[in-house]
């Protein structure tokens, strides 16, 4: 679909040069305005001139819009100036007909699609719970934005890879060894174990040695089997399962802490190895091997992200974490700084915390206490499409609380039925257009549509045609929680587009039955491709 703001932007660049003066270096910018009596789109072009040029805003403002570039623009109905110098376009209907047969004609392949990926390689790493027990809320909230977050990349043309990291070796599996042969000796685990009852279940068909790191690897397997079955739930497939183990038994974490010691990265200091990391910005150093010879796990961290950058050649890297790993972030930049990697090729992404609202309690999760709530739990309870628009209506860096009774809701209150609630009735009218042998809406024309001029329409269209640039920040911005409240905008506008506007009526012209059915084709396209990106289902019925 042709982006309006696209021909606006080059009409406004024609008109800088009409006026003798140099396109801004930042560029032309034209936005939808938050508020509709300020015109279908914006521009504050006329202020960054103004510094540029030296001359009043408003003045440069009335400049621009008397130029042929601008009069000769389009649709164009009405252009308005406001201060301090924003001037806002007023767009006639038909330039919501033209597009809205563009959209038809793209359909849920091609529309909203954007190409500035160019092919990237993109990794994403999220979720790489540790498998020393199923997946509860806490750790498995994120793993919808991960997967949301690769989609809305991926129409924008990256090469995206999915991969989760098995911690499945060192201090934790041997701790849910000793947890399950203390269970099967009837006895509790060891201070700072594992308490769950998963553990007195995995306990019971433990047949192996007793041998905590022989009985913390087969607990582990079995897990993390679990874990990939929770979030197939979710219609989460990951490309790359990598080890940790991998890393370590290949001796890549020595390779890489003699890479930096070549570098002059590190030094010794009371028998450990340091990394220098505060010249590259962290708060202090950090140990890479301690006295006794043993790697630290952030040792082990830096021979994986170089095996990311350096083996496989990803051209970027995404790492989503919790809030607990934020000690993390500076450590790991500093080491890709270290080891000469560019450290704007790593992002770093941590999800707030996450708790369950039961009655007037917030509950917060532990694995280790046994106090978790698992996600399978709560997919049982609200179904697999709920979940993620639940877990995809906020941004990453807000905490969340989960209300279980108002997301169990089947009511026009819960914003997740609401969504799918507005497919299923353009699928509905669909359905009863067939079954009245009206052939689908044949528009040949833009001028076809030329009677879709109730507001509810055009409110209708204005929200069909915002979700190319919608998805476009979703990409930039690391932001998938925009394509779900676009969604929202996009579900109160078909609603009351199906209140207000009734589609097939008797007493409804011909025109207007046609015009008002392809409308509803168009939205299907548009709200399939938006919950397509999130991840969530479209249902024909409710």
């Amino acid at each position: 679909m042709q982006r309006r703001e696209d021909q606006i932007v080059r009409s406004l660049t024609l008109a800088v040069k009409e006026l003798g003066h140099e396109v801004p270096s930042s560029g032309v910018h034209v936005e939808i305005p938050a508020r509709e009596e300020h015109g279908d789109y914006s521009t504050n072009l006329a202020l960054l001139l103004s510094k540029q040029i030296g001359q009043p805003p408003l003045s440069i403002a009335e400049s621009l819009i008397a130029t042929e570039a601008i009069r000769s623009l389009p649709h164009l109905v009405k252009v308005e100036i406001a201060r301090p110098g924003f001037i806002n376009f007023t767009l006639a209907a038909t330039h919501l007909h033209e597009l809205m047969v563009e959209v038809k004609e793209e359909g849920r392949d091609l529309f909203a699609r954007h190409d500035f990926g160019d092919g990237t390689r993109m990794q994403l790493e999220f979720v790489s719970a540790n498998p020393t027990g199923p997946l509860h809320i806490g750790n498995g909230w994120w793993a919808s934005y991960g997967d949301a977050l690769g989609r809305v990349l991926e129409r924008c043309g990256y090469s995206v890879t999915r991969e989760y990291y098995v911690n499945d070796t060192g201090g934790q599996i041997r701790t849910l060894g000793a947890s399950i042969l203390a269970r099967r000796r009837g006895e509790e685990p060891p201070e700072g174990g594992y308490l769950g009852d998963y553990i007195v279940e995995q306990a019971s068909r433990y047949l192996g040695e007793e041998d905590i790191v022989e009985a913390g690897k087969w607990a582990a397997e079995e897990n993390l089997a679990t874990i990939q079955r929770s979030l197939e739930r979710l219609n989460i497939v990951f490309d790359t399962w990598f080890s940790q183990a991998s890393i370590e038994d290949s001796g890549a974490v020595a390779n890489v802490v003699d890479l930096l010691f070549e570098r002059g990265a590190v030094f010794e200091n009371d028998g450990a190895l340091w990394l220098r990391s505060t010249e590259w910005g962290d708060t202090r150093d950090r140990v890479l091997r301690k006295s006794n010879g043993d790697y630290t796990y952030l040792a082990g961290d830096i021979a994986y992200h170089y095996n990311k950058f350096v083996i496989r050649a990803f051209d970027a890297v995404i790492d989503i974490f919790g809030a607990d790993h934020h000690g993390q972030v500076a450590s790991m930049r500093a080491a890709m700084a270290a080891l000469g990697i560019d450290v704007d090729r790593l992002e770093i992404r941590l999800g707030q915390i996450v708790s369950l609202e039961s009655g007037d309690q917030a509950v917060k999760f532990s694995k280790r206490a046994g106090t978790a709530v698992s996600l399978d739990w709560l997919v049982d309870e609200v179904g697999p499409s709920v979940t993620r628009l639940l877990a995809l209506s906020t941004s990453l860096d807000r905490a969340t609380t989960i209300n279980l009774a108002e997301a169990k809701e089947r009511s026009m209150e819960n914003p997740a039925y609401y969504i799918q609630y507005a497919h299923a009735r353009m699928a509905a009218l669909d359905r009863m257009r067939s079954e009245r042998g009206i052939a689908p809406a044949a528009i040949d024309d833009a001028r076809e549509l030329g009677v879709l001029v109730h507001p509810r329409e055009i409110r209708l269209m204005r929200e069909i045609i915002a979700l190319p640039e919608v998805v476009r920040l979703s990409a930039l911005e690391r932001a998938p929680h925009r394509v779900t409240t676009w969604l929202k905008g996009l579900a109160a506008a078909f609603h009351g587009f199906y209140h207000d506007c009734p589609v097939l009526m008797e007493g409804i012209s011909d025109e207007l039955v046609a015009a008002r059915l392809y409308l509803v084709e168009v939205a299907r396209v548009a709200i399939v491709t938006g919950l397509d990106l999130l991840g969530v289902d479209a249902p024909e019925e409710m």
